[in-house]
């Protein structure tokens, strides 16, 4: 067996692989053997179908399948034994020529490849780019400190109504004389919120209404008939809500009322590790501190959106294997047509250019990454998902979620991206000078737009 690379450019070539029967025939004899002890035949006990037949019935599909993974294993090795930094996948020659694998023992088969572009760009000192540094305004402190107070509140019973308290009783059903209805509903701690009624005229009778006190009042006029919140009051299914637009009396047993957290130590203390902080301007320097480190990776985005630009620049004589390319595109995605590769080739080209230059960047910095810290980056992300929902979790579940997390081929693949990426504009910020400048975060989010 031969193979041989053809390079038509820098960016195109040809791989031939010359094959001999020498280099199948064993295969192929093999698979008749495994076949003929395995092979369940109508007419032969198993095992027993003579050779000839099965040569005959099965020959010429076991020596096209053998060849083919004899193709493709050699195709894999040389791209890989030669360090070929190939685009796309290869694909079979558009000037191959016909095989018949009844009169043949000899084949050559020939691929086209698209080969990355030579690439050699970097940053100095020479560089300046700009580092937006968004600033923390006392608007956005106020709006955290709202936030916490939200979160770490609790509830506490109460003996008058207010719009948004929880109201807890027994209902029941009335009829036109204002008594029980016979057979109506009744219902033990039933709950309603008046800020969810949609009548200002029902909900006005529940507002100020004391504990132990009985209001009359009408669930369909003050949900105004939405199927869904009274099916869910009532405990009932929707298409008998219609059956139910009578009065209510509703006996209130409980009034409960959320109440957001003072501003206080109790508060520093469980938004912050005990001691932290010990004073409320503490408390605001320290969500100023925070909110400065959480928005970081913002300005880091931008600088490397800068970073880009500035990179592309210097690559701007990068060739593509245009016609490979889109061949390529064509052929591996069954949804796209040659019109939708037209249009999005200057884009897909645009994005292969700076991913070709980052993996540059990073192998020319020696920019590693290793299991310890997909691991360490894998619970930072799970602690963050379960932050968004007030939840601060343990290193224990962290770890749990973490690991499965990266059980996840495509995770695992999109983590590892993120932390190449972030050492990479770390390495970068170094490389250049950088101009800080401090923006607010609204004109921020417009250059970023």
């Amino acid at each position: 067996m031969n193979v041989t690379l053809n390079r038509t450019d820098s960016v195109n070539a040809a791989i031939a692989i010359e094959i001999a029967k020498a280099d199948y025939v064993n295969e192929v004899e093999n698979s008749l053997k495994d076949l003929r002890k395995n092979a369940v035949i109508d007419g032969f006990r198993k095992g027993m179908a003579p050779p000839s037949f099965l040569r005959q019935k099965y020959g010429k599909s076991i020596l096209v399948e053998e060849i083919n993974k004899l193709v493709a294993k050699s195709l894999s090795d040389y791209i890989l034994e030669n360090k070929l930094n190939i685009l796309g996948e290869p694909l079979p020659a558009e000037e191959q020529a016909s095989i018949d694998f009844d009169k043949q023992e000899d084949f050559v088969f020939t691929f086209d490849i698209g080969l990355s572009p030579t690439i050699d760009v970097q940053l100095t000192k020479d560089d300046k780019i700009p580092y937006y540094q968004i600033q923390v305004t006392e608007d956005m402190i106020d709006k955290q400190i709202e936030h916490f107070k939200a979160r770490y509140g609790n509830h506490e019973s109460v003996e008058e109504v207010e719009d948004k308290d929880m109201v807890k009783g027994n209902i029941v059903e009335l009829n036109e004389n204002g008594e029980p209805k016979t057979g109506g509903i009744t219902h033990e701690n039933a709950v309603l919120m008046p800020a969810y009624m949609k009548n200002e005229e029902e909900k006005a009778k529940f507002l100020s209404a004391k504990l132990q006190s009985v209001i009359v009042f009408n669930p369909y006029k003050a949900y105004e008939g939405n199927e869904a919140e009274l099916a869910s009051f009532l405990k009932i299914k929707k298409e008998e809500v219609k059956n139910h637009t009578d009065d209510f009396s509703f006996d209130i047993a409980e009034i409960t009322r959320y109440k957001e957290a003072e501003v206080n130590q109790e508060l520093f203390d469980k938004v912050f590790e005990p001691g932290t902080v010990d004073s409320e301007k503490a408390f605001r320097d320290k969500i100023k501190e925070d909110l400065a480190q959480q928005l970081i990776p913002e300005s880091d985005y931008k600088f490397l959106l800068d970073a880009r630009k500035l990179l592309e620049g210097k690559a701007s004589d990068l060739q593509f294997p245009d016609a490979f390319l889109k061949r390529w595109l064509l052929a591996s995605d069954s949804r796209r047509t040659a019109e939708s590769v037209e249009e999005d080739y200057p884009k897909i080209t645009e994005d292969l250019k700076f991913h070709l230059i980052k993996e540059h960047l990073i192998e020319a910095n020696g920019i590693t990454i290793d299991e310890s810290e997909m691991q360490e980056y894998a619970k930072r992300a799970t602690r963050a998902q379960f932050a968004q929902y007030g939840y601060n979790i343990p290193d224990n579940l962290a770890e749990n979620y973490a690991q499965e997390m990266l059980k996840k081929k495509e995770t695992y693949r999109s983590l590892g991206d993120k932390i190449f990426e972030d050492k990479l504009i770390k390495v970068l910020k170094e490389q250049v000078t950088l101009c800080p400048e401090e923006i607010a975060l609204e004109e921020f989010q417009k250059l970023i737009n």
